[in-house]
């Protein structure tokens, strides 16, 4: 008998067919299953130790994945969907993942009847096209000045995370922030919350006092103990130059005869300093901010000009402050114009914060920066807060580009669900099994919430199935109590974009790891 040809390496690990598939399903699966309690606002929280030693407590989705080290491929690829659901839309981490691994575990028993995974594939893909139908005709539009209608929106994202013991106020914030940056060129909206919304926790006071400021804020002190820690009005200039001696670009020497050389030096390098600090008093600012140094004889020049200079700030938070008092960002002193300096801003103060110095640039009369201050007991409880706060600003700003919405609690994916069903017929030979199984797969996000609250799921979701058939598509699980509810009256509704974004994330994921049929692990070998 002929011996076996090895192709592959002898310690690589190879997985075919049928196992690598139920491998694949299994490993997703028990991803989706480390967060389904996390749906909802019956949720509970994760703790999870990094190994810094430091902890996270957390129940945001794409923040517990990022944290577990996983080493399956297929379960890696579930928690690069959540990365991608959070940078694109920002909030519905946990959906897109809870739904994904109920997606694939519908698709087992198939693989088991010999189901070829293309066929499962297509049945899906079909049915994904069906719910972004459905999506299109239960959406309304709503308002955008409209804050009462934000605010439920805005409550409905947050309700379920740590924050919303709160109640309104953080919805506030999300949404004063927001608002303060969005910027209109023609038909284009920019809302960049990233760069211009900085958040800044100071651990310590009440979550009370946290607030959005009409301005920004930095974690920065003046440079020389005797200039003004308050001003009204100030003019502002923005530089990202060093206002200290010009170093040789390479090792520089200097041969020098005699003593009055080595003066004359030193005289040019004054000479240099006040040259540079004469054209920036010549435009009469009161705060004068750098991303580089200031050495010592140029504070002593401003000090006497009585402007107040800071140093090494970030290019951020120059950015920012930029954007809050109308700044122009200025690489030369000597490049200076009047319009580059910033007027815009009210009130400039340096206050103690905790044992730390923060400077405020406040009032700002068009800021389109803001900085918001959040308070709290401790630094977890912060971090919590800030990631909620994200998750609420990034839902204010999907509606202002998107200003569609859905209801909430599970009544959209029951809706869909409700009409794959009813178009089964539609869909010919064997990828009837796939459609209709992904309608099953919808209810998955109602099931859990009904889960996580204690209720008893099956008379709930049978209940819920009569009222859909019955044309009410507004109708879901209340989060809270566990009992069926109009989502119109508890006014819970989700941005169009996130639910849309979801639904293909989870299904195209789920697609793509039908697809696998071989998974080759090896090492590789060492040269």
């Amino acid at each position: 008998m002929q011996a076996p040809v090895m192709v592959l390496n002898t310690n690589t690990q190879r997985e075919t067919g049928r196992t690598a598939q139920v491998n694949n399903i299994g490993a997703a699966k028990a991803v989706s299953d480390i967060i389904r309690t996390t749906l909802g606002p019956r949720s509970m929280l994760k703790m999870l130790l990094d190994p810094m030693g430091g902890i996270v407590m957390t129940n945001d989705g794409n923040c517990i994945l990022r944290e577990v080290d996983v080493s399956h491929p297929a379960a890696k690829s579930m928690i690069e969907l959540s990365r991608a659901q959070d940078e694109e839309v920002g909030d519905g981490t946990t959906s897109v993942i809870v739904l994904s691994g109920e997606i694939l575990s519908l698709a087992l028993p198939m693989i088991e009847r010999n189901f070829h995974p293309t066929v499962i594939v297509s049945g899906y893909s079909k049915a994904l096209a069906k719910a972004l139908d459905v999506l299109d005709v239960i959406a309304r539009r709503v308002d955008i000045n409209n804050k009462d209608e934000l605010t439920q929106l805005v409550m409905s994202a947050i309700g379920t995370k740590f924050s919303s013991r709160w109640g309104t106020q953080m919805v506030d914030l999300a949404i004063t922030a927001v608002l303060k940056v969005v910027q209109t060129r023609g038909e284009y909206k920019e809302v960049d919350v990233k760069r211009y919304v900085r958040i800044e926790k100071i651990p310590g006071g009440e979550l009370s006092e946290c607030k959005v400021l009409d301005g920004v804020m930095f974690n920065k002190d003046v440079t020389h103990s005797k200039m003004r820690r308050r001003i009204e009005n100030p003019r502002v200039m923005l530089l990202d130059c060093p206002l200290e001696y010009k170093k040789g670009e390479s090792q520089t020497n200097v041969e020098i005869s005699s003593e009055d050389d080595f003066n004359a030096l030193l005289r040019q390098e004054e000479e240099y300093i006040e040259q540079m600090c004469a054209q920036i008093v010549a435009f009469n600012p009161d705060i004068v901010i750098t991303e580089k140094g200031v050495s010592d004889l140029a504070q002593h020049y401003l000090l006497k000009a009585g402007i107040t200079a800071f140093r090494r700030l970030r290019k951020t938070d120059n950015n920012r402050v930029a954007r809050a008092t109308g700044a122009t960002i200025v690489s030369r002193p000597d490049e200076l114009q009047e319009s580059d300096i910033g007027t815009g801003c009210g009130l400039y103060e340096v206050r103690k914060i905790g044992d730390e110095y923060f400077t405020f640039l406040e009032e700002c009369k068009d800021a389109k920066a803001c900085t918001v201050l959040l308070r709290g007991g401790s630094k977890d409880v912060l971090n919590e807060i800030e990631r909620n706060l994200s998750d609420a600003m990034q839902v204010v700003r999907n509606v202002v580009f998107d200003n569609r919405l859905l209801p909430g609690g599970g009544a959209t994916e029951l809706a869909i669900s409700e009409a794959i069903l009813k178009s089964v017929d539609e869909v010919e030979g064997v990828q009837k099994f796939p459609y209709a199984a992904l309608a099953n797969a919808f209810e998955i996000i109602p099931r859990t919430l009904a889960e996580n609250c204690g209720a008893n799921v099956i008379r709930l979701l049978t209940d819920l199935r009569t009222k859909h058939s019955e044309g009410g598509h507004s109708w879901g699980v209340d989060g809270c109590t566990g009992e069926m509810a109009d989502m119109k009256d508890l006014g819970i509704w989700e941005p169009y974009c996130v639910k849309a974004q979801t639904l293909k994330t989870a299904v195209e994921s789920a697609n793509l790891i039908l697809r696998i049929d071989d998974v080759v692990s090896g090492t590789r070998k060492k040269h």
